[in-house]
Formats: structure tokens, C-alpha cells, sequence
């Protein structure tokens, strides 16, 4: 179960705020139980990218097998 400072993956881009599938942000909230999330998107120097609002199926746990990637936002 995804808690509160969980690290969650977005399985889909979110173009309009410049955030892609696969970048890494953190469970700040949660919504209904854990039917909404609310996740914050940073950078590695701790700048804010945004703050979105979403449902369970838009994010999901990060797995042992998961690997970081760099991009510049």
C-alpha cells in the first residue's frame, strides 16, 4: 500500500506540466483512502516541477527492479 513520502512512478506523461512516464515523486497526501494521491514532482537540487493530484491508477509503487534516469525538465 502506497503511504504518505512514498516514492510513486506515473505510468503516463503529463505533457502540460512537463512531466513524463517513469520520473520519480513523492506521496505528500492521500486522498480517499488511497484513491488519489497527492504527489510533488522535484528535481535532484529540490526544485518543485509541480504538484498534481493523482488517481491510484496514474501512479504506481517503485519496485526493487526500478533503475533512475537523468533528464533535464
Amino acid at each position: 500500500m502506497i503511504q504518505e513520502l512514498d516514492t510513486v512512478i506515473p505510468v503516463k506523461d503529463f505533457p502540460d506540466q512537463g512531466l513524463v512516464k517513469g520520473d520519480m515523486e513523492a506521496v505528500v497526501m492521500i486522498h480517499d483512502g488511497g484513491k488519489a494521491f497527492e504527489v510533488e514532482f522535484v528535481t535532484l537540487a529540490g526544485d518543485t516541477l509541480g504538484v498534481l493530484t493523482l488517481t491510484a491508477d496514474k501512479v504506481r509503487p517503485i519496485s526493487a527492479r526500478d533503475v533512475s534516469h537523468v533528464r533535464v525538465a
